[in-house]
């Protein structure tokens, strides 16, 4: 018997599911070449990596769960308070990497009718209501919540960090799917774990036969939301098929030519940014940039500990 390991750490999960969800997407097969002639694509000698490279990334933490009472309703409704940050990274040939922009944020889900902001003596958690669904669990229903307000903190970072940084020769790449930022100039979607399968069983192959630096031609996905993507190999050790593996996607609206041309240039970019096993339990997909911001926005959320005694006091008041 002979077996491979994944250099990804099963602490995080897995990056590619087992077996891989049958995606109900409409997938277009030849933007860039027929799909009858799929095969690797080794990147282009004239491709040029940008002056430029700005990563974002947000993250997020729930400081308490907490139950919210109002003149509104007869019973108390669950809420989340939660800490959540968002920043840019610049990683560009005159300075190195350095942080360009971050904003840290909290604030207190609920689907209470008229909930208040909770004023701390760590900060005040701004109050944001969500209407419940019948369908989901209130748990999910206020996660996705947090989830949207880290959405529009990130985005509201990448339109600060371009704004700012000046100049046209960089590449926004976004940490995830690029949904809801695909209108952003030169940006692209970083999306690491896979769970579901887009391509047709004979066109499925050509991803595990992608070497270092490889991607698959560029193909049309379309679901809730549609954008040009491809997959793409980053330097890893040889073994499991899709170690490595990464999905890139940019906005469906550029012209083939214009997402092909993006496609090559995340090929001479991409790669550069890798981590190591011996570094990173997530190599090579979590990129050093990515990783760098996470810690650095982390820290910046504030000591949990101390948070949540402020709540508890604050509660208590």
């Amino acid at each position: 018997m002979r077996f491979a390991v994944d250099p990804w750490s099963p602490s995080y999960g897995t990056n590619l599911d087992a077996e891989l969800g049958e995606s109900a997407a409409q997938v277009a097969l030849d933007v860039e070449i027929p799909g009858s002639e799929w095969m690797p694509i080794e990147p282009d000698p004239a491709a040029v990596a940008p002056a430029a490279v700005l990563f974002v990334d947000g993250v997020r933490r729930v400081d308490a769960q907490v139950w919210v009472e109002d003149g509104a309703a007869a019973e108390a409704s669950p809420a989340l308070c939660a800490s959540y940050a968002a920043g840019v990274v610049c990683c560009c040939r005159d300075s190195g990497a350095h942080l360009l922009t971050s904003e840290v944020r909290r604030g207190l889900f609920t689907t209470a009718e008229s909930p208040a902001d909770v004023v701390t003596g760590a900060g005040t958690y701004r109050a944001t209501r969500t209407a419940g669904r019948p369908d989901i669990a209130p748990a999910q229903v206020l996660s996705l919540a947090v989830q949207r307000e880290l959405n529009d903190t990130e985005l509201a970072a990448a339109a600060a960090a371009r704004t700012g940084h000046g100049g046209e020769d960089d590449l926004l790449v976004v940490d995830g799917p690029l949904r809801g930022r695909q209108h952003l100039p030169r940006a692209i979607g970083f999306v690491k774990t896979h769970r579901s399968d887009y391509l047709p069983p004979p066109l499925g192959g050509v991803v595990a036969e992608l070497r270092t630096g490889e991607r698959t031609p560029v193909f049309r996905l379309g679901s809730s939301w549609e954008r040009h993507t491809w997959y793409l190999r980053l330097p890893c050790r040889p073994g499991a098929p899709w170690a490595g593996i990464v999905r890139v996607e940019c906005s469906a609206e550029l012209a083939a030519a214009d997402a092909v041309a993006l496609a090559a240039r995340s090929q001479v970019t991409l790669p550069r940014f890798a981590s190591t096993e011996y570094k990173d339990s997530r190599a090579p997909q979590n990129l050093y940039p990515i990783a760098g911001l996470e810690r650095e926005l982390r820290r910046r959320l504030g000591e949990p500990n101390l948070l949540y005694r402020a709540l508890r006091r604050a509660a208590a008041a």
